[in-house]
């Protein structure tokens, strides 16, 4: 990311912490209905009509979940929003409401966190959710973002993780592996930089995979699709640390095994030419890379012919007992057992 080397800046401490949210959050408009009041009394009040509520929260740290020598403030925005919201649609809900706290050291002026919230609103515009509250403090260690997103559904919606049983379809949403080689290219482009600053990168050849790390979208239409569809999911997960974690957390909370099948997961073209630049076996990619946030669930084999040629849903394999045990039955027919490589925030 190049910046200008002389932007205005203008200190936080001028504000003030009620001064700065005031500011930062003056031109969010609430739209839900069960928005009643949002920021600026001491807590949000919410009133969903006797619906179930949905809440879930996620915390981003820099240097741990982001980079900002190559993650644009107003991406980063946007995406902690996304992150949060993926949540809510793998419950099957209708994301309505987030908080926002966020937490950054004295090398960051107020122009910095208007662009951060720049994209905050245009994720709450995109999908449609009310700013209702959050909280603003320094830090010594660079910028944390803390999103919390509430959502609402009827209690025969909700999907949960532990519903699916033996022979179910594991069905996903779009293509796996983007989001982690739009990493790699942009991490390669940042070591190039550190060479050359005078070194402009072209990034143009891997624009789908790198907009898949910097701006993913959270698969909100897939449950107005299952909806039209009359499908509803026996159990459901976002894809946040890679195919083969979230497959395993779905055996482990229904207590069943699962067949995957190497030749069923979808790869956009883009993701495999850049798999074989960076010498990289595209299945791995997709099984462990992560931050794809696309939508991974199990349907009753009887609703296969609701979804059978849908483009945007794709049989990847089917549940078996648990007995049978997590395999990856790869091209050649070897059956492999699955383990989970994916992202682990506590593993360095």
């Amino acid at each position: 990311m190049i910046e200008d080397k002389s932007p205005q800046r203008t200190s936080l401490e001028n504000l003030g912490e009620f001064g700065l949210i005031k500011h930062l959050t003056k031109n969010f408009e609430l739209n839900q209905d069960s928005s009643v009041v949002g920021i600026g009394d001491d807590a949000a009040v919410l009133d969903f009509k006797g619906k179930k509520t949905i809440v879930t929260t996620d915390m981003l740290v820099e240097g741990v979940h982001f980079d900002l020598s190559y993650m644009p403030l107003k991406h980063l925005g946007y995406k902690s929003v996304i992150v949060n919201l993926s949540d809510i649609y793998a419950m099957n809900a209708k994301a309505t409401q987030i908080t926002v706290s966020i937490a950054v050291s004295n090398r960051f002026p107020l122009e910095a966190l208007e662009e951060f919230y720049e994209g905050v609103a245009m994720a709450c515009q995109m999908y449609k959710v009310d700013l209702v509250g959050g909280d603003t403090t320094s830090s010594t260690k660079g910028m944390l973002v803390s999103i919390t997103a509430l959502g609402i559904a009827e209690e025969n919606e909700i999907v949960y993780r532990s519903g699916t049983k033996p022979n179910d379809l594991l069905v996903v949403t779009g293509d796996l592996g983007g989001a982690y080689l739009g990493l790699q290219v942009l991490e390669r482009e940042k070591e190039v930089f550190k060479v050359n600053p005078n070194n402009q990168p072209d990034l143009e050849p891997y624009s789908y995979v790198v907009e898949r790390q910097l701006k993913p979208e959270a698969r909100r239409d897939i449950v107005e699709i299952l909806e039209k569809l009359e499908v509803r999911p026996t159990a459901m997960i976002d894809i946040s640390d890679g195919l083969s974690s979230e497959i395993l957390h779905l055996c482990e909370q229904s207590g069943v095994g699962c067949n995957l099948f190497e030749d069923k997961i979808p790869l956009d073209p883009t993701v495999i030419s850049a798999a074989e630049e960076f010498k990289m076996d595209s299945t791995m990619i997709a099984l462990s890379g992560g931050e794809d946030y696309e939508l991974l669930m199990t349907i009753d084999q009887a609703d296969f012919p609701k979804i059978k040629g849908n483009p945007n849903l794709t049989v990847i394999g089917h549940m078996a007992t648990k007995e049978e045990g997590v395999h990856l039955i790869t091209r050649g027919d070897t059956k492999i057992p699955l383990s989970a490589q994916g992202w682990n925030s506590f593993t360095s």
